[in-house]
């Protein structure tokens, strides 16, 4: 049986919330997470520190409430819903009837790129629909973009103020329709200067051989450069077998870091999920673009007028 704000609701329930100040941010956290204790429901929290020490030292129980590594538990938008997906199935599998969940995903103003992660927030939409969670996503619009904020309204269908008050987002976007919309990811630092590598139409082997020399003469950890590796691999081969030619492999590498952009003159996969999860009608379940998103630091997928672009950055943040 629901709950609280999310009482006669079917599957997921996704609000946003915005605070500036600590006061607020517990004003809108600890009511929502003592709620859904006393009402015999999981509740999961993912804030990284300071913030959970804070929720921590405010519960009345903090033994009570799961605590995930907020960055852990948000360190791949892919392997997040995975994630995800598996915990909400084992605890409705025990009986849950609704599961309380809230944390902050990456953004600028915590020092990641913000692209995967907003297509992460549209995307769950539809690929936690099948449970029964509320999601709460407190935003501190004291260290938040404007962007992301905007995208925040875009990706959330209910809104809720520190108060409580909880209105309907008038921006608020399907998930397909919002990832759509996004085809301009952001330039990574290390694409300022020139390609140290760049090739046309390679097999995956040669590009494997070339970006493994490229990356480990660069400091690269070995099993960071192996993922990104396998990640180029299928990149590539999607690039050849699904795509339209030329095919165009460049690299850009630092002292332990890398992006790598495979282009084509294809439009690129139809499915506004690909990457993020499996895709369910493909003869080999879409898990070349899947495996690069669990294996790769960010992937971006982009259109413009070169064609299709899908970027892999790997090694140090």
């Amino acid at each position: 049986m629901r709950s609280g704000a999310a009482a006669g609701h079917v599957g997921f329930v996704h609000e946003g919330a915005f605070y500036d100040s600590d006061e607020e941010f517990l004003a809108l956290v600890v009511p929502f997470l003592t709620e859904g204790v006393d009402a015999g429901e999981p509740v999961l929290v993912a804030f990284p520190e300071p913030k959970a020490a804070m929720l921590r030292q405010a519960l009345p129980d903090a033994s009570a409430v799961t605590f995930l590594v907020g960055d852990a538990q948000y360190n791949r938008p892919a392997s997040t819903i995975r994630d995800y997906r598996q915990r909400f199935g084992d605890l409705v599998a025990a009986g849950a009837s609704q599961i309380r969940v809230t944390g902050e995903v990456p953004h600028p103003g915590l020092g990641s790129p913000w692209s995967g992660w907003a297509r992460y927030e549209a995307a769950v939409n539809h690929t936690l629909a099948e449970f029964p969670v509320w999601g709460l996503c407190p935003c501190d619009t004291r260290i938040t973009p404007d962007h992301v904020l905007a995208d925040i309204v875009r990706t959330h269908p209910l809104l809720v103020t520190p108060g409580g008050e909880r209105t309907v987002s008038s921006e608020y976007l399907e998930p397909s329709e919002f990832l759509d919309s996004r085809i301009s990811p952001e330039t990574d630092p290390l694409e300022v200067s020139e390609p140290v590598l760049e090739l046309a139409n390679p097999s995956p082997a040669i590009a494997r051989r070339a970006v493994q020399a490229v990356v480990l003469a660069g400091g690269m950890l070995r099993n960071e450069a192996d993922d990104l590796i396998t990640a180029v691999h299928e990149a590539v081969a999607n690039a050849l077998i699904h795509g339209q030619g030329p095919v165009r492999l460049r690299v850009w590498a630092g002292v332990q870091r890398a992006v790598v952009a495979v282009t084509d003159r294809g439009a690129g996969p139809a499915d506004p999920f690909a990457g993020l999860v499996p895709a369910p009608h493909s003869p080999h379940g879409g898990l070349g673009l899947w495996l690069a998103h669990q294996l790769c630091r960010h992937v971006t997928m982009s259109r413009d007028e070169q064609g299709f672009t899908i970027r892999l950055v790997a090694g140090r943040a």
